[in-house]
């Protein structure tokens, strides 16, 4: 059953908890084969409406970056972001790069929330109370607002790394592996934003 992307978690938890600063946390590039993850933070305000801001990956890219200019100019949103580069990616594997980028961002706001909602599956250690929810970036506005920040600042860094090493076409599929990004990094081998622990950059025909 469709269920529209609002506010009753974050409603609940005012109800149950008395918490007032709710933030929602997402992060964009975890299954990329090269460049950073991004995570971000996200506290709306309680009255916050908007007709269009649901999860990211469902929005097409004019309208997600219509809405992260919004939601980034909005006097009454706080947010903030965590970025983790791919040498930090290989050092520490992924699943802890995303959860240190979450951390990131979480410090990096003006105002410390009260609990945080995360997409997905729970942090551990986490420095505040949390409500881990699957799908939350389709559920709730706060983890949605979240995403699409996430997303959007990550797009803009792997454009800027297409001018860098222009072979790859990071512009085209921001280092995730599509047939396109697999043909060039047979074709070039890794750069060095590539996530060297990752398959395939990681077989030996990529390797230097």
């Amino acid at each position: 059953m469709y269920r529209r992307c609002g506010f009753r978690h974050e409603k609940r938890l005012r109800a149950s908890l008395g918490a007032i600063r709710i933030a929602g946390i997402d992060e964009a590039g975890r299954g990329a084969l090269a460049g950073p993850v991004v995570a971000a933070a996200a506290i709306l305000p309680e009255r916050f409406r908007h007709r269009t801001l649901n999860d990211s990956k469902q929005l097409a890219p004019e309208l997600r970056e219509k809405i992260y200019r919004y939601l980034t100019n909005h006097s009454e949103i706080v947010w903030a972001v965590g970025i983790i580069d791919s040498v930090e990616i290989d050092r520490i594997n992924i699943l802890r790069a995303s959860h240190q980028a979450m951390r990131i961002a979480l410090a990096g706001l003006s105002i410390s929330p009260d609990h945080v909602l995360i997409d997905g599956l729970p942090v551990f250690p986490f420095p505040l109370p949390q409500t881990a929810i699957i799908d939350g970036d389709c559920l709730s506005l706060s983890i949605a607002a979240a995403s699409v920040i996430a997303k959007v600042t990550r797009d803009s860094l792997m454009r800027d790394f297409c001018a860098q090493f222009p072979h790859y076409c990071f512009s085209q599929h921001k280092g995730y592996g599509t047939e396109l990004h697999l043909q060039k990094l047979h074709e070039h081998g890794p750069c060095p934003i590539h996530r060297r622990s990752f398959e395939p950059v990681a077989q030996p025909v990529f390797a230097f």
